[in-house]
């Protein structure tokens, strides 16, 4: 003989199981995604603090006629422009001081992204949190540059750091709502 509320009730608790499920399929591998792309992040900030230890003890004018020569031959950079000039200035102006100031806020920046990414892969909350806010300050600085400059690029910038946005607050709301459901379940 057919039961049709307790079917129905079955249905319904293997449907919740399986989205439960889905929802565990997209927490993990999306925050590993993440995780991957935030390590990626902060080993590609090594490369400029390599750059900086290695010219510590070098002539900053010589170093910064390199570098814009090699700009100008790559980059196609106006040698009569304002920025060839600006770099040239700027970092023929480096102090072995001021390197080593920046090389301690481009490791510390390389040590956040390092410790969010593994907070990330091993699906801390608090990791979360923090890539949603740190995600989330970049967001006016990226409308900015693209209003200023539409490029391409920086189109997929502000979509890849939206759609982490989105993933992130979705994750968070969906976390809290486990939570008052099993503490709902526990007190009943």
């Amino acid at each position: 003989m057919y039961n049709y509320p307790r079917e129905a009730r079955r249905k319904r608790v293997t449907l919740q199981l399986m989205h439960s499920q889905d929802n565990l399929f997209v927490r993990h591998f999306g925050l590993k995604g993440i995780a991957v792309f935030e390590a990626g992040k902060g080993a590609l900030a090594v490369i400029p603090a390599v750059w900086i230890l290695m010219h510590l003890h070098k002539d900053m004018k010589q170093t910064a006629q390199r570098l814009v020569e090699f700009l100008h031959r790559f980059v196609h950079i106006n040698p009569d422009g304002v920025i060839y000039r600006s770099l040239l200035r700027a970092v023929g102006g480096l102090t072995p001081h001021l390197l080593w100031l920046i090389f301690a806020g481009v490791m510390a920046y390389v040590t956040i992204r390092f410790v969010e990414a593994i907070g990330l892969w091993l699906e801390k909350e608090w990791a979360e949190w923090f890539a949603l806010i740190s995600g989330g300050l970049y967001v006016p600085f990226e409308v900015y540059a693209l209003m200023n400059h539409p490029r391409l690029w920086k189109w997929g910038i502000l979509s890849m750091n939206l759609l982490i946005i989105v993933y992130l607050a979705w994750l968070l709301r969906d976390s809290r709502r486990r939570r008052k459901q099993a503490k709902a379940a526990a007190t009943a």
